[in-house]
C-alpha cells in the first residue's frame, strides 16, 4: 500500500537528484528550493512510499482563504512520479495524496503532471500557421500521441479530477502548451551542434551568425543571490514590459529565485547577458534540472536589434544546455493559437524558428474536496480572469 507522507527538504532534494540521474524528469517548480521562490504561500515536501521506498516526490505551495484557514493545495508541474511505471491507474498514488491534502485543511488539490499527450513538429506548425482554415495545434494531426501521456489524462477524468484547461493553452497556473528543441535523437544518442543549427531555419542561422559577425559577447554567470548583473538584467526586463505591455516582476523575486535554486544546487540556475560594443542588448535566464533545460525570462533591448542579440543568448544556451548533458532545451509557454490575427502567433513563429517541436501537456487539473469552498474560490477566480 503507498503512503503519503511530510518529508525534509533534504530528502526531497535528495529524491529528485537519484530520480533524475535515473533518466527520469522533474520540473525546477518541483524542486525544494522553489518554495522560498513562493512566499506567499505555505510550502511543505512530501514524499510517497512503498514498503519503504520512496517512489515518489512533491512541492506542495498552500494558498489560504481569506479569513478562513482553508487552503488550495497546489502541485505546479507536480507531482514527481514515474509515470511510465505507473500506468495508466493514479488512484493508488492519488489517494493517499488527497487524504493527507485534506487532513492539512485543504479545500481542493491542484496538481498539473508533467507528461506530454501530443507533439507536432515545426514544419506542421509553420504550415498550420499559412493556413487560413488552422487556427489551433489541435486542428493539426499530431507527429507523436503519447500512451502514457493519454492514460494519465484518462485516469484522472475517471477519478473525478477537473481539467483546467482554457483556451489558447494559458490559465491561471502553468501553460499547456510548450516548445522545445530536442537534445537527443530518440534512441538517447546526442545531437551534435551542427544538427541543431541546421534543424533551425534559415533566419534563426541568419541572425546567429549576424551576432557573430557583430561582435556580440555573451556573459554567462550563476548568481546566488543580490549581484549588480542581476541589476543589469532587471533593468533590461523592466524595459521590455514596457515595450511589449506586460507586467514585470521585482528585482527581489529574482534575487530569490537565484539564491533558492542555486542553493538547491550549484549552477541550477544562469544569467546569460548578450553585450555589444560595452551595450547590454539581451539577457536571459536558464534553468537545469537533469537532462531538462529551461529558457525562463527574457529581455532585449529596443536599441540595436539588428545585432541580433537575443539569438546570440539563445544559441549558447541551448550549446550549454547541450555540454551539460541536456535532452530537451524547453523555451517554455506557447498558446496553441495559429491564427495569422491573434497578437500570441508571432511567440510561437520566434519559437518555431528553432526548428523544435511544439508540446502539449497533460495540463493542469483540480480536485475539489470540499465542494462549497471550492465553488466559491472558482468563481472568484473566473472574475478575476
Amino acid at each position: 500500500m503507498i503512503e503519503v507522507t511530510t518529508t525534509t527538504p533534504a530528502d526531497h532534494r535528495a529524491f529528485v537528484a537519484s530520480h533524475v540521474e535515473a533518466g527520469g524528469s522533474a520540473s525546477f517548480l518541483q524542486t525544494p528550493g522553489w518554495a522560498a521562490v513562493k512566499p506567499e504561500w505555505t510550502a511543505e515536501s512530501l514524499g510517497w512510499f512503498d514498503g519503504g521506498a520512496q517512489v515518489g516526490a512533491a512541492l506542495v505551495l498552500y494558498r489560504q482563504l481569506p479569513r478562513v484557514k482553508r487552503y488550495l493545495a497546489y502541485l505546479p508541474e507536480g507531482p514527481v512520479l514515474d509515470y511510465a511505471a505507473v500506468g495508466d491507474d493514479l488512484e493508488p498514488y492519488l489517494a493517499p495524496l488527497t487524504r493527507h491534502l485534506k487532513a492539512r485543511g485543504a479545500f481542493g488539490v491542484r496538481i498539473g503532471p508533467p507528461v506530454p499527450t501530443r507533439r507536432w513538429s515545426a514544419e506542421q506548425v509553420k504550415k498550420g500557421i499559412a493556413d487560413d482554415a488552422v487556427t489551433s495545434l489541435v486542428d493539426l494531426p499530431p507527429t507523436q500521441t503519447s500512451s502514457v501521456g493519454m492514460g494519465v489524462v484518462a485516469s484522472l477524468r475517471g477519478l473525478g479530477w477537473r481539467s483546467q484547461a482554457v483556451a489558447g493553452g494559458f490559465s491561471a497556473g502553468q501553460p499547456q502548451y510548450a516548445f522545445q528543441v530536442p537534445l537527443a535523437d530518440a534512441d538517447g544518442t546526442p545531437r551534435t551542434e551542427d544538427a541543431v543549427l541546421k534543424g533551425m531555419n534559415q533566419l534563426w542561422r541568419r541572425n546567429i551568425k549576424k551576432a557573430a559577425k557583430e561582435g556580440v559577447e555573451v556573459e554567462v554567470c550563476a548568481p546566488t543571490g543580490e549581484d549588480p548583473r542581476l541589476s543589469a538584467f532587471h533593468e533590461l526586463y523592466v524595459h521590455t514590459a514596457g515595450r511589449d505591455g506586460f507586467t514585470p516582476r521585482r528585482l527581489d523575486y529574482f534575487t530569490t529565485m537565484a539564491a533558492a535554486l542555486n542553493g538547491d544546487e550549484p549552477d541550477r540556475l544562469r544569467l546569460y547577458l548578450a553585450s555589444h560594443e560595452g551595450d547590454l542588448v539581451a539577457a536571459t535566464l536558464w534553468i537545469r534540472v537533469g537532462a531538462h533545460a529551461w529558457y525562463s525570462y527574457g529581455a532585449s533591448s529596443t536599441a540595436k536589434r539588428e545585432v541580433r542579440g537575443s539569438n546570440a543568448v539563445q544559441w549558447r544556451m541551448i550549446r550549454d544546455a547541450m555540454a551539460e548533458g541536456a535532452r530537451v532545451y524547453d523555451l517554455r509557454g506557447i498558446t496553441d493559437t495559429l491564427s495569422a490575427d491573434d497578437h500570441h502567433v508571432g511567440l510561437v513563429q520566434f519559437k518555431v524558428g528553432t526548428g523544435g517541436e511544439a508540446v502539449e501537456h497533460v495540463g493542469e487539473w483540480d480536485l475539489p474536496l470540499n465542494r462549497v469552498l471550492y465553488t466559491a474560490f472558482d468563481l472568484y477566480q473566473r472574475r478575476r480572469g
